[in-house]
Parts: C-alpha cells; structure tokens; sequence
C-alpha cells in the first residue's frame, strides 16, 4: 500500500484528523517525570497512551531529542518503538541537502527509527528529495507554507507569475510518481491553504498552526481537506501535551485530544 492509501485509511480507520506532536521539553514536563532516570520517554509514553485512540499520526521532533546527545537519540528510537501501528509515524526533521547526504538522511528515519514519513525542504531541489522517495510506502511532507511568521521571508516570494510556495507545491505534485509525496501547509495561511489544496488535490497534507500558534480550526478543516473531506493531518502539539502540567498531565492530554479530535470531525461533517 502507497503512502497515500495507507494516510487515507487510518483517518478512516480512525474517524480523525488529528496529528499530536511530541515537542516534549523536559523544563515542561511534571517534576516526578522530570527527575526519573528518561524523562523524555517517560513523559512521551504517558502522552502516547493516552492519546492514542484519538490520533491519526504523531509528529516527533527531532530536534528535541538530538538537544539531549546519546540519552536523546535513545529516547528518540524509544518513542518511536512505543507508537502503536494504526497511526503515522512522522519524523519532523525537516531534512534537505545533496544526493548522497539525503540518502543518510533516509536510511536514519525509514530505517533505523522505522518512522512511516519525513517532513524535507525541497530547496535544492529534486536530486536532494529523490532519496526520501525510493519507496512507495514511506512518505515526505515537503515544506511548501509554513506556519511561522518568518514565511514571508522567501516563500511568499514572486516570478510575477508564482509565489514559491506554489512553485513548491507545483514541482511536488510532479515528483509524485509513487503517490508518496505529501506538503506542509499552515493553518496560519487560510487563503492560501485553499489555494494549495485546489493546485494538489491528491496529495495528504500536514497541517501545524491550529493550537498556540493560533490558525483557526474550522477554517483550516475547511480549506485543507479533500473532496472526501480526508488527505489532511492537524498537528497540535504545545496544547495537547502541556494541557497540565500537574499529576494529572496525561489525563489532560487526553482530554485536550479528544476534544481537539471532535473539533476536527464536526469542522469537516458541516461543510
């Protein structure tokens, strides 16, 4: 099963949208995890039981992990280990560099961490995406809008006659030979998630903004979904994990997951 078939059957599997990014931060996290010997694992597990049943994909962060050295590469793999099979597994890496450095790059996160898909920079081009590309089943969501307020820096701008982010968007619809190629979109961006979406209607989309960085919800189910109301993936990551703080930090997680989850799925049954 391509990469496609296999995101458009575990949100029907699933009857969710929802992605929980774990950004995890050990200064957040309760103290009694904070002083156990993998804090970060620890905390991460916590989280992934109990948000589970209402996610379709977890987002892990790499550079959360790589911050911490030996212990944070272990507790990298380990979470990983941890997520259960019916979710996708993004690695958020944000890769993008020469031929032979991207195939590095791949073999780490298909091979070794066993993650389902990679977020990549498309910057330099098709050669420095190829690698991530070689199997259908493994996806990468290239980074075509994103969320933060520094996009406007480059990806705004314009030929005359595109934006970047629509050259992106028009070059990774080209390289989607294996239906395994995915675009990072921002929820922050509502017109302009409409506008990518109609330019790619094929491919699944990650979708960050929707929680601290403050994209509306309900526009962004609107604007980002396919025509069978699937294909997208919402991340939400700060306001799911860190709901509390206290004891009860898993507790609220799950809470805050469901919810989120429900938000998603009454945004997509009213349009």
């Amino acid at each position: 099963m391509n990469f496609h078939d296999r995101v458009q059957q575990i949100i029907a599997k699933k009857n969710s949208l929802l992605c929980v990014g774990l950004d995890t931060v050990i200064e957040k996290v309760p103290r009694a995890i904070r002083t156990s010997k993998n804090p970060l694992l620890d905390f991460n597990k916590a989280i992934i039981e109990a948000t589970a049943d209402y996610a379709a994909a977890f987002k892990v962060n790499v550079a959360f992990y790589e911050a911490h050295g030996v212990a944070g590469w272990q507790a990298l793999f380990d979470t990983f280990a941890c997520l259960p099979d019916d979710v996708i597994k993004i690695a958020d890496a944000k890769r993008g560099d020469i031929g032979n450095t991207a195939a590095m790059y791949s073999k780490a996160v298909f091979d070794l961490l066993h993650a389902d898909c990679v977020t990549v920079n498309p910057y330099m081009g098709f050669d420095s995406a190829a690698p991530f590309l070689t199997d259908e089943t493994k996806g990468v969501f290239f980074l075509c809008l994103t969320s933060n307020p520094g996009s406007r820096d480059f990806q705004y701008f314009s030929n005359g006659k595109q934006c970047l982010y629509e050259r992106v968007a028009t070059m990774v619809n080209a390289w989607n030979t294996r239906h395994n190629c995915g675009l990072v979109v921002g929820a922050t961006h509502p017109d302009e998630l409409t506008a990518v979406r109609k330019m790619s209607p094929e491919l699944p989309f990650l979708i960050p903004g929707i929680g601290t960085q403050g994209g509306d919800l309900a526009i962004a189910v609107r604007n980002g979904i396919d025509a069978k109301g699937s294909l997208a993936l919402f991340n939400s990551s700060r306001a799911i994990i860190y709901a509390s703080q206290n004891s009860d930090f898993a507790q609220a997680a799950q809470k805050t997951a469901q919810a989120t989850m429900l938000q998603l799925n009454q945004a997509r049954l009213s349009i």
